[in-house]
């Protein structure tokens, strides 16, 4: 199974995780990112994560469903 790799790039400081999920196209919404979190379907950094609003910075990488994310600061 080959994973999808998305490459995202921060405005700001941080994105909190269920927003980005949105913002990243893996969630419809970001109620729908909060219920993958709840899930248990997202790793930040290969490890499991809870916190629905955890602060995602630049280099952090994001697992869900078989797509990568990997945080990138603005150019």
């Amino acid at each position: 199974m080959t994973s999808n790799t998305i490459e995202f790039h921060l405005t700001g400081e941080y994105v909190e995780l269920c927003n980005l999920l949105k913002l990243a196209g893996i969630a419809d919404s970001g109620g729908q990112g909060k219920v993958l979190v709840a899930q248990g379907e997202v790793t930040v950094d290969g490890q499991p994560e809870s916190r629905k609003t955890a602060k995602i910075r630049a280099g952090q990488q994001i697992v869900c469903l078989g797509h990568t994310i990997n945080v990138v600061g603005a150019a």
